[in-house]
């Protein structure tokens, strides 16, 4: 097979009209398929990450809200002191209803009209539901808040998946898991954002306590959808609608090369010969056989689609057992309850600051020692921390209390010290979190799953951390309230078993992704299981596979993904 591995040539992309209208070049160097990593295409893939902010600020600002006396009283009526248990829970989970439907929803759309202006729409309709908040006055405020979020939510679950679709399939292979971890990055600080301006706002004695960190969401939404008006679509997403000139300048554009590049025509080359493998493996079809396409194969089979959806779902679902939203929902007042704590926005932003300082140390190690490791080593560290704390608090930390002298209806900690050994151990938690699982699990779902069913997959995988997200926050006050469950300090003793379940889930079923192609991910996971996917090293191209002599794609392969993309 005659390969065309000159980097230096300029390799012309030559039009012609016959099997397809694009000549491209087909390389066998496993190396090749894929330009140097620019500023200009770093910059470019970088700035989708900004998502990350609508997730962690809506994730953040509510919290407070519900603690602001004029919004307290806006829900409850005059005079109220506190959220009812139902209003409470209503308000903190609509928007994650909300996300699980937008992102099952956005799989669709992301098909219809691309990745890039799925992500528009959905900033669009997030500013829809920040304006409906807006319209909570002091009398009525139940209402607006509901369906507002509940809409805002819808915002998010397209924001959510596919903008991690979106950055899998634009970000070069060496950089693709720091880039990817940058949307983690910023839902931290969206997090960090959130509790400043609740802080800021929290002594105002009009609707501004609450109406202003509600509004700050707006420019988030407004900053992310602007900008990617100037950016290119994927290129995968135009190479799937058969609309391969569309793919060939937008790769150009993402890779900051020329389109007639030796890189540009490599990288097209492979995209387009490993669609026609897998629409072999998985013809198109009708809509509903477009989804049913996800969950066929066997379970025990590692390349099936089946499994890869299965994969996708239950880390994402591991990811929200690990404990995390109960250290960020309710760990302050429940730990402000035993008397050591006085000052509950101080101890907010220490796990925040840790949240924050702690995610970009992935960037360098999802890199350098891969997916599967650090979900492994993250998995065992979350779980030691989490034990430590319950068996720290059911011996001499947190559930051991007495009176207050001052007042007998306040309880505080016999053991202050304890308490707080308790508290540096759930910075550590967050630490270990923030820096492997936090980032983690949204790499390895923009990666696993083939062309074909990508964006059904990522938005399936997606919607299972909103729904587990729903799940949580509904369940963990029963768990911990006084009148409910009053688990205390042994609540986190289920978290350390889950933790465990996380530890060894990533060693049975986490592939190692590090440094491939998506192309070369599909193939990986056809040769090879999670235990020795890390061995795994790529032999050949696709494009080869299917390559003339002269070393160009062969033309048959290029006109019949243009003429399936006309008759879409």
């Amino acid at each position: 097979m005659a390969t065309n591995n000159n980097k230096e040539g300029a390799g012309i992309v030559q039009e012609e009209h016959h099997q397809g209208s694009l000549n491209l070049a087909a390389t066998d160097d496993i190396n090749g398929v894929e330009a140097p990593v620019t500023w200009q295409a770093y910059l470019m893939c970088a700035f989708a990450s900004f998502g990350g902010i609508f997730f962690g600020y809506d994730s953040g600002y509510i919290n407070g809200v519900n603690g602001a006396k004029i919004f307290i009283e806006a829900v409850e009526g005059p005079g109220a002191t506190e959220l009812s248990y139902s209003n409470l829970t209503l308000i903190t989970s609509i928007l994650s209803v909300g996300t699980f439907f937008g992102a099952v929803i956005a799989g669709d759309v992301a098909e219809w009209i691309g990745r890039k202006w799925t992500v528009i729409l959905g900033c669009v309709i997030y500013m829809v539901g920040v304006v409906i908040q807006m319209i909570t006055s002091a009398e009525h405020a139940l209402g607006p808040i509901v369906a507002g979020r509940l809409i805002a939510g819808l915002g998010v679950g397209f924001e959510s998946a596919i903008v991690i679709l979106y950055m899998s399939e634009i970000c070069p292979r060496k950089v693709r898991g720091a880039l990817v971890a940058g949307y983690q990055f910023c839902i931290t600080i969206g997090i960090m954002l959130a509790s400043i301006v609740v802080y800021g706002a929290q002594d105002r004695t009009d609707t501004g306590s609450y109406r202003i960190p509600i509004a700050i969401q707006f420019p988030w939404a407004l900053i992310l959808g602007g900008g990617l008006m100037f950016l290119p679509d994927s290129p995968r997403y135009f190479v799937k609608k058969g609309m391969l000139a569309k793919a060939k300048n937008a790769l150009a554009r993402v890779r900051g090369q020329p389109e007639d590049s030796i890189y540009v025509q490599s990288e097209l080359s492979e995209i387009i010969a490993n669609e026609e493998y897998e629409r072999a493996l998985i013809p198109s079809t009708t809509w509903f056989g477009s989804w049913a396409n996800c969950f066929k194969g066997s379970v025990f089979s590692p390349n099936s689609n089946l499994r890869r959806t299965v994969l996708g779902t239950s880390l994402q679902m591991m990811q929200q057992w690990t404990g995390v939203n109960f250290i960020f929902y309710y760990s302050t007042p429940f730990l402000k309850s035993t008397g050591a704590i006085e000052d509950t926005f101080l101890i907010s932003m220490i796990f925040t600051i840790v949240n924050v300082c702690s995610t970009p140390l992935s960037f360098w190690t999802v890199e350098r020692f891969g997916r599967r490791t650090i979900l492994i080593l993250g998995a065992f560290g979350m779980l030691v921390c989490q034990f430590l704390v319950a068996i720290i608090g059911v011996t001499v930390g947190f559930n051991k209390t007495h009176p207050s002298p001052d007042d007998p209806d306040v309880s505080i900690a016999n053991n202050i010290p304890a308490v707080n050994a308790q508290i540096a151990f759930i910075a550590i938690f967050i630490f270990f979190f923030a820096s492997t699982w936090g980032p983690g699990a949204w790499i390895v779902i923009g990666e696993i799953f083939p062309l074909p069913i990508r964006s059904r997959g990522v938005a399936l995988s997606t919607a299972s951390n909103w729904l587990w997200n729903t799940i949580i926050a509904i369940i963990t006050p029963y768990m911990v309230h006084e009148d409910k469950g009053n688990m205390k300090s042994s609540v986190f003793f289920v978290w350390g078993g889950l933790c465990t379940a996380a530890f060894v889930y990533s060693y049975f079923l986490i592939p190692e992704t590090k440094g491939l192609t998506l192309e070369q991910v599909d193939k990986m996971m056809e040769e090879t299981t999670p235990r020795t996917s890390a061995k795994w090293k790529p032999t050949t191209t696709f494009a080869s596979q299917v390559g003339t002599k002269e070393g160009y794609l062969d033309p048959n392969v290029v006109g019949d993904v243009e003429r399936r993309g006309s008759a879409v």
